[in-house]
């Protein structure tokens, strides 16, 4: 098993919060997304005490929602005890209250993450990014093959030992299975991996081009990219059976992304020139063009909460990072990079650079390497 080199930045924000709490209640306090909260993290105590809290130390500062201050100037406390194979994780407000207390058990890493996600959940109305997962594709062997992590890098390994080109993968919005494009056969498939069982099936293999999987909210379909009926046109096929053509024109489709009710899709397609984005029904019909302001855009990612696309575009030669905001119709440059895929709390990207992938913070426009070392890395997908 390969260990990924993992570089974590540290950084503090400012920021305060002023509201107080009442000595009789235990509230859910939601604040704005532009808020940063004050706490302390007093670390955790017993054994493995200090591996544990650099763990929460580093998942609390991921987060993006809070500077950890001194007790004297923090809204909230945090602190933990991991005893008998079990954490006891609390959270105490300004007044002395104990406004959250929970026992975790299991492994003591994994119980860690599930405690910043409550955390984060408690104290900001959100939800976390901690307990998700990552896969993205590496050279690092001399040929592409996919990795798995933590989302934040870390417990990383190789996935496939094909010895042939393994490009494309998509994690089930629950983590429990991997689609991805092989060219072990000699001609690009999609295979399905079980990563509990480690089953693997090759999934669509008809005659010409099988590629880019994308998994639907609910995990049982996925759209990809073939070209049994001529051009490269956009389908989706189920995970148990079935495929509906979406797109039917004479240019190349690629890189579905599902809105959250898993009704829409929008894609990339060079139908009329350059790469544009376009949206569709999940049923089929007309597509209509999303005007980004861009003339290229491709590698579209729909957040989690079905706010806004992030997706590339060229920029002074080089691949860039936008998001257009579907409400506003407002498109915005925000970092150097390519394949921009969302968290679960749609308010972080991880995106990849020539020998990185980068945690980025949307809302404070800081990013964080969290893959490095392995070669060249790319295309990294997000579980949900």
């Amino acid at each position: 098993m390969k260990r990924i080199v993992l570089f974590l930045f540290f950084f503090l924000v400012c920021g305060r919060y002023d509201h107080l709490f009442s000595a009789t209640e235990a509230p859910t306090i939601t604040v704005r997304k532009s808020d940063i909260l004050n706490i302390a993290f007093s670390g955790m105590s017993g054994s493995d005490g200090a591996a544990l809290s650099k763990v929460l130390g580093s998942d609390l500062t991921l987060a993006g929602c809070f500077s950890i201050q001194p007790a004297a100037q923090s809204a909230f406390v945090i602190s933990g005890a991991y005893e008998g194979g079990a954490l006891q994780g609390k959270i105490v407000d300004r007044a002395g209250m104990v406004i959250f207390s929970k026992s975790y058990g299991g492994d003591a890493r994994r119980a860690a993450h599930q405690f910043c996600n409550d955390i984060v959940e408690k104290l900001t109305g959100h939800p976390g990014i901690a307990m998700s997962k990552i896969a993205f594709v590496s050279n690092r062997t001399g040929h592409k093959e996919i990795y798995v992590a933590d989302y934040d890098g870390s417990n990383g390994h190789q996935l496939t030992h094909d010895n042939a080109i393994s490009v494309s993968p998509a994690l089930s919005p629950n983590g429990r299975n991997l689609a991805y494009t092989g060219y072990q056969s000699g001609y690009a498939d999609i295979y399905l991996i079980d990563l509990l069982s480690g089953a693997r099936l090759r999934l669509v293999k008809f005659p010409g081009t099988n590629s880019g999987p994308r998994f639907s909210p609910d995990g049982n379909r996925i759209a990809c990219t073939l070209s049994k009926d001529g051009s490269p046109g956009l389908y989706i096929v189920g995970i148990h059976g079935g495929v509906q053509r979406l797109t039917c024109t004479r240019g190349a489709e690629s890189c579905g992304t599902w809105n959250p009710s898993g009704m829409e899709l929008i894609y990339s397609s060079d139908v009329n020139g350059g790469p544009q984005l376009y949206r569709v029904s999940a049923l089929g019909g007309a597509s209509h063009l999303v005007s980004t302001g861009f003339g290229y855009a491709t590698e579209p990612n729909w957040s989690p909460n079905g706010e806004r696309i992030a997706f590339n575009v060229r920029s002074s030669g080089a691949f860039a990072v936008a998001l257009l905001d579907l409400k506003s119709g407002i498109s915005r440059i925000v970092a150097q990079g390519e394949n921009p895929v969302w968290g679960p709390d749609s308010e972080h990207l991880i995106y990849s650079t020539k020998d990185s992938l980068v945690l980025f913070d949307v809302q404070h426009g800081r990013g964080v390497p969290i893959v490095t070392g392995l070669g060249g890395v790319t295309e990294p997908s997000w579980s949900r």
